[in-house]
């Protein structure tokens, strides 16, 4: 400040006495000013501050603002009843689509069809397969209540997809222990699906099956009364459940013949047999072949003909021709021939006289070359799409 006190002195070319006062911005600051700072206002002229080094402070002021009236008025706006309106609707579920019931054109019926159906069931009547003991009909055995009966149909064969007919037998039974002894809706409702997945964990896709089991004895209960339904379309709309099940689930729980349950040991076995004039590419497509020319009365039993047949004799891989009578008639287009191995089991039916059973026995023990595979069948299983659930694939170790 004495420099600048020194400054004013020679510019005004008077002496002039200063006075002190304490800063209004900070208290500890003294701030040196002429007792005449009014005369010294007029008769000097500061040096002008360059643009540059002025610091400037924006206050930004809010201030009360009613808009003038108008003179003209404003253009009335449409009411609200004569503008329209875009109604946005809730999006409804998707409604399942029916599943088909019968081909635009029939397939033709196979030549000699009826004789290579005969000579199956003359050789299904000499052996016991894993589903004549095991298969879905058996899943009721236990259950009293008619209610009770047909669901416990249901679950076992939403269990059976993609699963051997001796795993899911031994699950139904471990999941009806777990629910408390019976196999009803409300049972499984009441039950944490941990304990349901405990209970099927040895069956394929056990954790999906859970909850689909879960699902479908909630949709029973809210939707159809606690039963089990009457029709396909009714039936597809429970979790889990394809057209084979529903067909199946409908001839054992309700005696109705709509449809013919296809799994892949018919579509696999109608396939090698010709039944087809093209090969189809899923079980559906065998399906509606099949019901467009094979008797009606025939829908209900060709499954369970033709399962335990692809079970014991015309299994996936390496099937048994040589012990298949349909190979020695010259009724199969995809007949092999077999040689023998100390791996291969024989089947050794039963006499006519005692009761239908399978005698497994193991052969000498020698030295055979493999028997040659059907690769046919094998490239048919390749394209095997999914049997039921569109999300689960078919391993092959599951359908052998």
């Amino acid at each position: 400040m004495a420099s600048s006190s020194s400054r004013i002195t020679r510019t005004t070319a008077r002496s002039m006495s200063l006075r002190t006062r304490p800063s209004i911005l900070n208290s500890s600051v003294t701030i040196y000013e002429p007792e005449d700072i009014e005369a010294l206002s007029t008769s000097v002229s500061p040096e002008p501050i360059p643009e540059s080094s002025r610091r400037t402070k924006r206050i930004k002021r809010e201030y009360d603002y009613e808009p003038p009236a108008s003179s003209t008025p404003r253009k009335r706006q449409k009411s609200d009843a004569s503008i329209p309106r875009k109604v946005v609707k809730a999006t409804p579920p998707k409604k399942a689509k029916p599943i088909p019931q019968a081909l635009a054109e029939p397939h033709p019926a196979p030549e000699n069809w009826r004789e290579v159906y005969d000579t199956i069931k003359e050789m299904r009547s000499r052996i016991t397969a894993p589903v004549d003991t095991m298969g879905c009909d058996q899943a009721q055995r236990n259950e009293s209540d008619p209610k009770n009966r047909r669901f416990s149909t249901l679950v076992a064969l939403m269990l059976s997809s993609q699963t051997k007919d001796e795993v899911t037998d031994a699950a139904v039974i471990k999941l009806r222990a777990a629910v408390g002894g019976s196999l009803s809706i409300d049972a499984v409702i009441k039950t944490d699906e941990s304990v349901i997945a405990e209970a099927i964990n040895k069956v394929g896709f056990w954790r999906r099956k859970s909850g689909y089991i879960k699902k479908a004895a909630e949709k029973l209960r809210d939707d159809f009364d606690s039963d089990v339904p009457k029709t396909v379309d009714e039936l597809c709309s429970l979790s889990g459940v394809g057209p084979k099940m529903a067909f199946l689930t409908l001839q054992v729980a309700w005696n109705l013949n709509h449809g013919i349950g296809v799994d892949v040991h018919v579509h696999r076995i109608t396939n090698r047999l010709g039944w087809h004039k093209k090969p189809t590419k899923n079980p559906e497509e065998t399906r509606l072949n099949l019901q467009s020319w094979l008797p009606t009365e025939l829908h209900r039993d060709i499954n369970h003909l033709l399962v335990g047949f692809g079970q014991v004799i015309c299994v996936p891989v390496g099937p048994r021709c040589d012990t298949c009578e349909l190979s020695k008639k010259g009724l199969c287009p995809s007949a092999q021939k077999v040689v023998k191995t100390t791996k291969r089991k024989p089947i050794v039916p039963s006499a006519p006289d005692s009761p239908a059973k399978v005698k497994i026995e193991l052969e000498e023990d020698a030295k055979y070359p493999k028997p040659p595979i059907d690769q046919e069948s094998m490239a048919q299983l390749e394209i095997m799409p999914k049997e039921e659930e569109e999300d689960l694939p078919i391993p092959k170790s599951e359908i052998l």
